[in-house]
């Protein structure tokens, strides 16, 4: 049995209250607040510039998952990622996503020869083509129409940012709901 001295007190007064600071740091610290799967939407990493689907069901964002600078799309309904081969590529970036209306088109921004570009990935197809190879100075924001036909942007090839509107043509598959009808031109 110890002796009860006023050393062997605050020595114990001590013990005790680190227990009770770590114990309380512990709680406060939950990892339950923000999910770390994998699968999960949120993360701890850095994840921004977010766009939704006319639909409401597609989310694509940019997320630094991983150290890993990426485009995701989350199907909310789902609760999952979709797969989208190659998208992103490890030679480029990929920013500003935009969804046409059942998130089957992407339009987003990435790099080609060193300037921006606009880019559309076709999940259909996984496949991305260049809309904007063409352009010269900078180019951002681009935002498809909910069909997938028009893609505009800003552009600055005029020394001052400037609206531009791209017709993808009238022979492109249009993303369009099942059983909706299609107004001529």
């Amino acid at each position: 049995m110890t002796k009860f001295t006023p050393k062997n007190w605050l020595q114990r007064l001590f013990s005790l209250s680190f227990i009770f600071s770590f114990t309380s740091l512990l709680v406060s610290c939950d990892s339950g607040i923000i999910p770390v799967a994998s699968n999960s939407l949120n993360s701890r990493y850095t994840e921004e510039q977010p766009t939704l689907s006319g639909n409401g069901r597609f989310l694509a964002f940019v997320s630094n998952r991983n150290g890993i600078h990426q485009l995701l799309v989350y199907d909310l309904q789902q609760q999952q990622f979709i797969p989208t081969p190659r998208l992103n590529r490890a030679d480029t970036i990929a920013e500003s996503p935009s969804l046409s209306y059942t998130g089957r088109y992407i339009a987003y921004i990435t790099s080609d020869q060193g300037r921006p570009v606009v880019a559309l990935y076709d999940r259909a197809t996984q496949q991305s083509q260049i809309l904007t190879p063409i352009y010269r100075g900078w180019i951002r924001n681009p935002h498809l129409s909910p069909d997938g036909r028009y893609v505009v942007f800003e552009t600055a090839s005029r020394g001052q940012w400037d609206i531009e509107v791209l017709d993808r043509g009238p022979n492109i598959e249009l993303d369009i709901p099942n059983g909706a009808t299609v107004p001529a031109p």
